[in-house]
């Protein structure tokens, strides 16, 4: 197998930690790739139309792409049982969605300020997108802390991610200040050896 793969890329991240997780790691040759969605530049626009990463190139069948399926790929190849039966499966699936969804937000908010002509920049576009994260964040704190202390699913894989990824990006918000719980679960996740192994590059 061939993933598609840049080291700062949040989705790129789940996907490793589940290789990592699975013990598939050894079995995929990664594939450097670096690109924006203003300048595709080496993105893998053959296996993904779409023109975003990660997408896994595999030997009996299209290359999948969308970090949702390419995790669901490898948990069912390694059959590790990340994606739980119903109805825990349920729950699963939703914290991966919002997960996913407070990744989405992050990366306009880096696109906005990255991508976007500084004269052309919209404030309250920005801060529509923090406050989806900000309410998400609320909900994981008081709503899902059973959830994220019961055995490891691809829920908290995605989770930990893009908290990781506030870590990264979005530092100065301080979205720990009023989050303890779910801030000391995001600690005690980037302590596992999968997170550790795929930190991005400080940049």
């Amino acid at each position: 197998m061939r993933l598609y793969h840049s080291p700062t890329s949040p989705y790129v991240r789940k996907v490793m930690v589940v290789l990592h997780e699975t013990g598939l790691l050894p079995q995929v040759t990664l594939i450097p790739t670096a690109g924006t969605p203003v300048d595709p530049g080496s993105m893998p626009l053959d296996q993904n139309p779409l023109g975003k990463i990660p997408a896994l190139e595999r030997d009996d069948g299209p290359a999948l792409y969308d970090s949702r399926v390419i995790c669901r790929y490898l948990d069912a190849q390694a059959g590790t049982g990340l994606y739980p039966p119903a109805p825990r499966e349920w729950d699963s699936i939703t914290l991966e969605a919002t997960a996913d969804g407070i990744l989405d937000a992050a990366l306009l908010m880096v696109y906005e300020s990255r991508l976007r002509p500084e004269d052309l920049r919209y404030s309250p576009w920005v801060e529509g997108q923090w406050s989806k994260i900000d309410r998400a964040l609320d909900t994981l704190e008081s709503r899902w802390m059973d959830h994220l202390s019961d055995r490891l699913d691809i829920g908290q894989i995605a989770l930990g991610c893009a908290l990781a990824y506030l870590d990264f990006r979005h530092d100065a918000r301080g979205w720990r200040a009023t989050r303890p719980r779910l801030g000391l679960w995001a600690d005690g996740f980037l302590a596992r050896p999968a997170m550790q192994a795929t930190q991005p590059p400080a940049a």
